[in-house]
């Protein structure tokens, strides 16, 4: 059973930062307790740098209590200052990142490994082309209707043709932030360059996560330590893990760490031809017999690889001594009720933040409970519904300690 556990969390590209996830995890906490029936005490936000926040959280279920300790690796002050860039260049590099895509074969081999994956990247690249098209169209059916119908000089009818360019193409931006087209066009610029080893922004975060996952096995207050990577959040987590073990090669042998991967994006990453960097961070977690790799997958979700081996599949030949990771496939059916999974229904990304939202219906895979709860995560990935059954209908725990 476990007592103490500490939670480093890393996020994907999303500036909402510290307080937007805090507020998040104490609403969802919320429900989650009344789910399971178990008490909860969140401590409030601790700011400590701006590489780390941290909060606490109590939970109890009659005959078990767990004080987890939840560090959240910050930079969202980076994020901030990449998507403030000037547009013409965020949109000169995703126009570089989708024509390299193509000429690489890595949209050819991302179809291959989930077709479903590659439509969510077409639909953003093709927002992309929508919102240049229309604003370059508006100005040059503007620009002709002065200079060819009207008559205007041709200087006239130029710069005008380009003021309403720029004006469409300003009035529609409030719409490609509302789609994601921006964010989605910026990232993947930035992850196709840190994947092949060139130094970014996002070596901060996990030079941050690595050092904090080094001090917890020191400091040797846990049951267990979880580095928890969703989403873009997948991509950093193994390579946390990995500097971790640049930092103290044993930190697997002095403490429990798990890696829990959800909803990870990371395979669009590795499976660029030039991703050296991101396969051999892969590699090295998946041959570290002394920390556990669980990467979460659900089929539901279109912007995750289910049914997809995370090591093989992006070509890395691990051999013999590959121990990593145990993927775990989830479903959010059997998470949700049936209201709650239908409203969940074309809203993509919602449905991609379900792996660390609160459930409706007791799961095996609950976040709240895998986090928060008295079970070590590897129970409720091997137990599965065995697990569930053994929490009474009041919180307490009723299977073997």
């Amino acid at each position: 059973m476990i007592t103490r556990r500490r939670v480093i969390y890393v996020h994907g590209y999303d500036p909402q930062g510290a307080q937007g996830y805090y507020g998040l995890f104490a609403s969802q906490l919320k429900r989650a307790s009344t789910l399971w029936r178990f008490n909860a005490s969140l401590g409030e936000l601790t700011i400590e740098s701006p590489e780390i926040a941290s909060w606490t959280i109590i939970t109890s279920g009659g005959n078990w209590q767990v004080r987890t300790q939840y560090d959240f690796v910050r930079y969202e002050d980076l994020l901030d200052a990449e998507l403030a860039r000037p547009l013409w260049r965020q949109i000169g590099r995703a126009l570089h990142w989708l024509f390299d895509d193509l000429v690489s074969g890595t949209a050819y081999r991302i179809t291959r490994a989930n077709f479903r994956f590659q439509l969510h990247f077409a639909a953003t690249q093709a927002g992309l082309l929508v919102w240049l098209a229309l604003s370059l169209g508006a100005g040059w059916l503007a620009g002709h209707l002065l200079g060819v119908r009207l008559d205007f000089a041709p200087w006239i009818a130029i710069l005008a043709g380009a003021a309403v360019a720029v004006g469409v193409f300003l009035a529609l931006r409030p719409l490609a932030e509302r789609w994601f087209v921006i964010r989605v066009n910026n990232c993947w610029p930035i992850y196709r360059i840190f994947g092949r080893g060139v130094p970014t922004f996002l070596d901060r975060p996990i030079e941050t996560g690595a050092r904090r996952l080094k001090a917890a096995v020191d400091a040797g207050d846990a049951d267990e330590i979880v580095v928890v990577g969703h989403s873009g959040g997948g991509v950093l987590a193994p390579c946390v893990v990995a500097r971790a073990l640049e930092l103290d090669p044993d930190l697997g042998r002095k403490r429990h760490v798990v890696l829990l991967t959800a909803g990870s994006i990371m395979p669009a990453v590795a499976l660029h031809p030039k991703a050296t960097r991101m396969r051999a961070a892969v590699r090295r977690v998946a041959v570290e017999p002394t920390v556990r790799w669980i990467d979460a997958q659900a089929r539901k979700d279109i912007m995750n690889f289910s049914k997809f081996d995370p090591v093989t599949g992006v070509g890395v030949d691990a051999g013999a001594e590959r121990v990593n990771p145990t993927v775990w496939p989830i479903r959010f059916r059997d998470m949700l009720s049936g209201d709650a999974y239908r409203k969940l229904n074309g809203k993509f990304f919602r449905m991609h933040y379900q792996f660390i939202m609160a459930n409706s219906l007791r799961a095996p895979y609950d976040y709240y409970m895998l986090t928060c709860g008295p079970l070590p995560i590897l129970d409720w990935v091997e137990r599965g519904n065995e697990a569930v059954g053994a929490f009474a209908s009041d919180g307490r725990y009723l299977g073997p300690s």
